[in-house]
């Protein structure tokens, strides 16, 4: 059963998120749905001249390709759990691909705005009606798609987001916890919802007050939002993939849980081995060292700890630290 695999990962080094198949099934769904769409938006953007409905369906292709390669990282990490060549699992494979997606998002956010900025030297002519509506089409399947990933994404969030993610232990910072691929997916599809709500707003504008320049600037808008939305991904996945510590109050907890009497901390590690799932290696020096095992039961109880090693070595009157 998949259940009883959970409580044996500690030992077989599997550190997949918790919900890491539903994840993968609803990317794949998502995918298709944006897939669909994109062709669709590409058409008629291109049939009825509206620059901010043809960025929104180019914008939905790299999206599209995006969700793929979370989708096919779910697969590939599920596939290769228990391959040996992979020191410590294949938690991160999510990572990598959720830096790719924000290397993506960051791509056509610049295409966006190089496109629209062209578009607003060399304006051309919009058929708004027909391109309002296939963006409302649009915002209808990005927002399905959305609700898909956001109940996985948040729920993930909440479930893990305890003791990861750059210092945050609650509220709207949960998310550093979860699933960096999920999430990565949800904001891809979020941008799409974005540059389609700034499409119809344009459209919408033109076509009431004649602001055909509005088309092309909220493209500009979008791209902005994008490019911001891009670096945060990336500063996260990149973050977890060159074993960041994932949060420094943990650090410090472990500290001060092995250090009672004349246990000295010299040496410790802490990094993120995927979803819910941090590595320690920490080592001790002592005037009467106990076992490891000793100093693994005074970190028994801290949440996402998964993979501990503890090295210990005796210093017969070994120095005081100095107080911080």
């Amino acid at each position: 059963m998949h259940h009883h695999t959970l409580h044996d990962w500690q030992h077989e080094h599997v550190f997949l998120g918790e919900h890491h198949d539903r994840h993968e099934r609803r990317t794949w769904l998502v995918v298709g749905l944006t897939a669909a769409m994109m062709v669709a938006e590409i058409v008629a953007g291109t049939i009825f001249g509206s620059m901010a409905l043809v960025a929104d369906g180019w914008h939905m292709s790299t999206h599209a390709a995006a969700l793929a390669i979370a989708a096919l990282a779910y697969r590939f990490a599920r596939k290769h759990a228990h391959d040996p060549r992979f020191s410590f699992g294949t938690g991160k494979v999510g990572e990598l691909a959720a830096f790719s997606s924000a290397i993506i998002l960051g791509l056509i956010a610049l295409l966006i705005g190089y496109e629209s900025l062209v578009r607003l030297m060399n304006p051309v002519p919009i058929q708004f009606g027909e391109a309002t509506v296939v963006a409302v089409i649009g915002l209808a399947v990005n927002l399905a798609s959305a609700w898909l990933l956001a109940g996985d994404h948040h729920h993930h969030g909440h479930d893990h987001g305890h003791y990861h993610g750059h210092g945050h232990t609650h509220g709207d910072h949960h998310h550093h916890g979860g699933d960096t691929n999920i999430r990565a997916a949800y904001l891809h599809v979020l941008a799409d919802a974005l540059t389609s709500v700034l499409a119809i707003v344009a459209l919408l504008a033109g076509r009431v007050y004649g602001w055909s320049w509005l088309d092309p600037v909220m493209g500009v808008v979008g791209a902005v939002i994008i490019a911001h939305w891009s670096w945060g991904l990336i500063r996260t996945a990149g973050a977890t993939l060159l074993d960041a510590v994932p949060d420094q109050t943990l650090a410090r907890s472990v500290r001060e849980r092995i250090e009672v009497g004349e246990d000295r901390v010299t040496d410790l590690h802490l990094w993120r081995l995927g979803p819910g799932h941090s590595g320690l290696i920490v080592s001790v020096v002592s005037d009467t060292p106990h076992p490891p095992d000793v100093y693994k039961q005074r970190l028994s109880g801290i949440e996402g700890l998964s993979h501990v090693t503890v090295e210990v070595q005796a210093c017969p009157n070994h120095p005081q630290r100095e107080a911080a």
